[in-house]
């Protein structure tokens, strides 16, 4: 089954959160279109001589509270829609925590498996080359995404330091320590997630030290969660998978342990004393926490009916469909949607920029305490809107952001 196109998926949930909101239609029309966005062709010199020319984007969605910011996705599949939906749900995410920043997205097509550390580094700084002029610390500041690392973001930041003369470590967060990373932020998507988790857990009555997870999407923020779950917690985490296949052990598996399989074989696949399991079986397991931290649409009108899951916790971005949604809620499952669950990383990426414009930096405990706060105030103020308006989390998690920027539009004197 074709899945379905991810920025028609993001402009129905903005419409289903519209009717909710009663938005005037003006301002409704404002807010289903980026304010603007890049094409760039970019000419790769590779090993072997031969030029390549990748395609990349940059999609700068809404500004209305503050310089955007959103990651940058290296991947083989990627394309305008699937950037375009991810600079929208950026611009709600960042409302949601109530940051002071708007929404952006960047994506290039390219497998980043075939290609050298050379290639890569020329790759990198080619796109900022082509996108110098529209970003920075008071315009718009990228982020590592899907198979984008914190090199990297040093590639990029000091490709951008060239063309303004002067170092401009703001410019880009998810960096090295050495070049003005934050503490904590490696993990800062799977502990976000992690403290949405256990709060929604605590309401729902269910002991996480008894409680069986299972993790679909192995990559930094999955095996975080998964990490921090297992050691903080005491949870079973029963089922562990990657883009190459699943795992599954019902007396629970250390993710530490599998982190280092996949490191040494390419993935969990095999893992000792475990059994296969399909990533499309994995969604359906009879666990207590299902945690999604792959790719967009995976639970979709045709396998939610048959997720068993207590809660579902959105580390990726746009995993469940709107039709999924309406059947997850009917059928009384907690979704924690990823514009409050995978909001960790652009909290502690704000932090960053915070730390680079100051030049003064926290130890860890400090992000990790201010992270906890400010994911409790996110959960906390979506938990009021679902019972003011009667709505499941997705929808009041849309309707507090929207809220937010639709007052900074008005304020500014936009509509």
């Amino acid at each position: 089954m074709e899945k379905p196109n991810p920025f028609e998926v993001a402009l129905r949930q903005l419409d289903e959160c519209a009717r909710i909101l009663k938005l005037d239609p003006s301002v409704h029309a404002m807010l289903r279109l980026p304010m603007r966005e890049f094409h760039v062709s970019l000419p790769v010199r590779m090993d072997n001589g031969e030029m390549r020319v990748f395609q990349g984007f940059r999609v700068q969605y809404n500004d209305a509270r503050g310089p955007t910011k959103g990651g940058i996705r290296f991947h083989p599949d990627e394309t305008i829609d699937t950037v375009r939906a991810l600079a929208a749900w950026m611009t709600w995410k960042c409302a949601v925590m109530e940051i002071p920043l708007g929404g952006a997205k960047g994506g290039v097509i390219c497998n980043p498996k075939e290609l050298s550390t050379g290639e890569l580094e020329r790759l990198s700084r080619i796109y900022i080359d082509r996108i110098w002029r529209y970003i920075g610390p008071e315009a718009d500041v990228p982020a590592p995404d899907v198979y984008t690392t914190p090199q990297i973001m040093a590639w990029m930041m000091d490709e951008y330091s060239k063309r303004c003369g002067s170092n401009q470590f703001g410019v880009i967060t998810g960096k090295p320590l050495a070049v003005g990373g934050s503490a904590g932020r490696d993990e800062a998507t799977g502990r976000g997630g992690l403290y949405v988790i256990r709060r929604a857990a605590n309401d729902l009555r269910l002991d996480l030290r008894r409680a069986t997870v299972a993790v679909q999407g192995f990559g930094n923020a999955g095996f975080a969660l998964a990490n921090l779950i297992r050691g903080s917690h005491g949870s079973r985490v029963v089922a562990i998978s990657d883009s190459k296949g699943g795992i599954y052990n019902e007396y629970g598996l250390e993710p530490w342990a599998v982190a280092e399989h996949k490191a040494a074989t390419g993935s969990v696949v095999e893992f000792p004393n475990s059994r296969p399991v399909s990533n499309e079986d994995l969604l359906e397991l009879n666990v207590d926490i299902l945690v999604v931290a792959a790719l967009e649409n995976v639970i979709t009108e045709d396998n939610a009916p048959r997720i068993r899951a207590k809660i579902v916790a959105e580390l990726a971005n746009g995993p469940t469909t709107p039709e999924a949604d309406a059947v997850l809620y009917r059928n009384g499952m907690v979704v924690l949607p990823d514009i409050l669950c995978n909001a960790g990383g652009v909290t502690v990426s704000y932090f960053e920029m915070v730390q680079n414009a100051y030049m003064y930096y926290w130890d860890e405990s400090a992000v990790q305490q201010r992270l906890d706060k400010k994911m409790t105030e996110a959960y906390l103020s979506v938990l009021d809107a679902a019972r003011k308006y009667s709505v499941n989390m997705r929808q009041a998690a849309y309707a507090v952001a929207v809220e937010r920027v639709v007052e900074a539009m008005k304020t500014r004197g936009w509509v």
